[in-house]
């Protein structure tokens, strides 16, 4: 980005404006990321899937996650300490939750589940299929500890950025789900 930059100060800048173009998606677009997500998740029979609750403008995957729970396990993200990968917990329509890290809802009940296909938040993406996150890491270190888990990121197409500063321990995304449709930067869709 910006000559002589850090990764960390450019990634900052990106976050903002990533945000603020999250912020401005109408209604109908959100939904039909909603759309996009489950119709490339809906085959899925006996999986443990993680998907998560989310937060602020956030792409919303609850309605898949719902429709996905008749046939699958599903579980969420919970945050147990600064540093650690993410454990993921038993998530199911209608259950019990409270408010965890980062304001983020998670289930009061259920069991810890080690999914195999993980629903990735994003706050940008770009079309190598790098990832912007919040900035703590929690999805890197939890994605290098889950290397056969089939990834997708779940995003607005307002998110994408031409190129994303990269560092050793980020981790790309073989798929990522928009409102525009399914990105396979290291496949196909």
């Amino acid at each position: 980005m910006g000559k002589g930059s850090s990764p960390t100060a450019d990634k900052a800048q990106l976050r903002r404006r990533c945000l603020a173009a999250r912020d401005a998606v109408p209604a109908g677009r959100r939904a039909m990321a909603g759309t996009r997500l489950y119709a490339r998740l809906m085959g899925l029979r006996g999986r443990t899937i993680a998907g998560f609750l989310p937060i602020g403008s956030e792409a919303d995957p609850t309605h898949a996650m719902r429709v996905l729970a008749k046939d699958n396990r599903v579980c969420v993200p919970v945050v147990t300490a600064r540093g650690a990968p993410l454990r993921f917990r038993e998530w199911w329509p209608g259950c019990p939750l409270e408010t965890g890290a980062f304001g983020v809802s998670v289930p009061t009940e259920g069991g810890w589940r080690v999914p195999d296909v993980v629903i990735v938040p994003l706050v940008g993406f770009d079309a190598t299929g790098a990832r912007l996150g919040y900035g703590g890491g929690f999805y890197d270190r939890t994605l290098a500890g889950l290397r056969d888990a089939l990834v997708v990121g779940f995003a607005l197409e307002a998110q994408r950025v031409e190129a994303l500063p990269q560092e050793p321990t980020d981790v790309r995304l073989p798929y990522i789900v928009t409102d525009a449709g399914v990105h396979a930067p290291g496949g196909t869709a």
